[in-house]
C-alpha cells in the first residue's frame, strides 16, 4: 500500500493547464476560426495522450525494466491518470466548440457514440483514483473494469494515432509518428509483462494503490 498524499485537484489543474496552454498556443496561430479550433481539438488531444501514456504502460515499464526511473513512473500512474483526465476535458470542449463553428460535422454518429464512451470510460476511472470510490472499484470486477477501461482508451488512441492516418495516406507523418510508435508499443509492453509475471500486472493499474 502507497502511504503517500492522495493529492486530486492538483494534478487535474496541471493537466486542465497543460491542455489550455495547447489551446492557446493553436488559437494565437491559428485563430478562432474553424482552422484553429480543429488545431485546437488536436493539441489538447496530444497534450492528453502525453499524460496518458505514463499513466496506461509505466506499471509495464516498471515490471519489464530494473530502472528506477520506471518504479517512479509506475508510482505516479495515479497522478498521471488524473493529468490526463484534466487535459481530456481540454480537448473535448474544444470539440464541443468545434462542432459550434465548423460548417458540417466534423465527426459522424460512430465515432461520436465510440469516443463519448471513453470519456465516459475516463470519469469513471477518475473516480475510482479518489478515497470515498475507491472501494468500490477495489473488487475483483472493479479491477477488470479499470483495466478494460484503459485499453478502450488505448485503443481510441490506436484509432486516432494509426489507423485513421493509415486511412487517409499519412500525410503528416512527424505529426503523428511519435505517437503512433508510442501508442503501438505501450500495449506491446504490457502485454509482455503480462505473460512474464502473470495477472499481477493488474498491480499497477494506474488507479490502483
Amino acid at each position: 500500500m502507497n502511504n503517500r498524499p492522495r493529492r486530486t485537484l492538483p494534478w487535474l489543474a496541471l493537466g486542465f493547464c497543460s491542455g489550455l496552454a495547447a489551446v492557446v498556443v493553436a488559437l494565437a496561430h491559428r485563430g478562432r476560426g474553424e482552422t484553429g479550433v480543429a488545431l485546437a481539438v488536436v493539441l489538447a488531444g496530444r497534450t492528453a495522450f502525453v499524460f496518458f501514456f505514463p499513466a496506461y504502460a509505466g506499471g509495464a515499464l516498471s515490471r519489464l525494466g530494473a530502472w528506477p526511473v520506471f518504479a517512479t513512473i509506475a508510482r505516479h500512474g495515479r497522478e498521471a491518470g488524473l493529468a490526463f483526465a484534466g487535459a481530456l476535458a481540454v480537448h473535448l470542449s474544444m470539440l464541443a466548440w468545434l462542432f459550434a463553428v465548423a460548417e458540417k460535422p466534423p465527426a459522424g454518429d460512430t465515432v461520436i457514440v465510440t469516443f463519448g464512451l471513453g470519456a465516459m470510460w475516463t470519469l469513471a476511472l477518475t473516480l475510482s483514483s479518489l478515497e470515498q470510490y475507491g472501494r468500490v472499484f477495489a473488487t475483483e470486477p472493479g479491477r477488470a473494469f479499470r483495466i478494460l477501461g484503459m485499453e478502450y482508451i488505448a485503443a481510441l488512441f490506436l484509432y486516432d494515432f494509426v489507423i485513421s492516418p493509415l486511412a487517409t495516406g499519412f500525410s503528416h507523418k512527424l505529426q503523428y509518428a511519435p505517437f503512433a510508435l508510442l501508442i503501438v508499443v505501450g500495449p506491446l509492453m504490457r502485454l509482455a509483462a503480462w505473460l512474464r509475471h502473470g495477472p499481477g500486472v493488474r498491480r499497477y493499474s494506474p488507479h490502483l494503490r
